[in-house]
């Protein structure tokens, strides 16, 4: 691990929600899951600029891949059940979506077409900015060995983090900013 990863998961493991949000989705046990976009990169910016870990984290990204069954009912349970498992305020901050569905509605809802992924790490080759918007977070089968986090990509657009341990216990989040209107 470089020194600017290993700074950055510093940053990243002091980041009560965000230990969290990684402990109950591996418990969730989802498959290739990760969680990504501002849940990652904003801790970084707060730590850069003085502010408390968690400020500004609106939500949290929790991707996972299942192309075995891409009906909306079947991503709807893993929404619900993720949801019973979260305690306030994550409950409403946490949004959960199958990568391998994507496709099916993204056109619709955004105007563009949008090939079929083949994990959730693909998604982050396609976020549409060079910005901070793609590092995630990210379980392998190491995570049962070992006692670090580590880079899994090298991509221009994004950094995949591997939590290759369990998160450490944390107190519950910090207070965090309502989002305007309805989840």
């Amino acid at each position: 691990m470089s020194d600017l990863e290993g700074r950055m998961c510093d940053i990243l493991r002091r980041t009560p929600g965000l230990m969290r949000v990684l402990a109950v989705a591996r418990d969730l046990a989802l498959p290739d899951w990760m969680v990504f976009s501002g849940a990652v990169y904003q801790p970084v910016w707060n730590h850069l600029t003085g502010r408390p870990p968690d400020y500004g984290v609106n939500d949290y990204d929790l991707a996972y891949f299942d192309a075995d069954d891409l009906s909306y009912e079947a991503e709807d349970a893993v929404i619900r059940r993720a949801a019973a498992a979260f305690e306030p305020p994550l409950r409403a901050m946490v949004e959960v979506r199958n990568q391998a569905r994507v496709h099916l509605w993204f056109e619709a809802h955004f105007g563009e077409s949008y090939g079929a992924l083949a994990s959730s790490a693909e998604a982050l080759t396609r976020f549409t900015s060079l910005s901070p918007s793609g590092p995630a977070w990210r379980p392998t089968t190491r995570s049962l060995s070992s006692r670090r986090w580590v880079s899994t990509t090298s991509s221009p657009c994004a950094s995949a983090l591997t939590p290759c341990a369990p998160p450490p216990a944390s107190p519950a989040p910090s207070p965090t900013p309502e989002p305007d209107g309805p989840r």
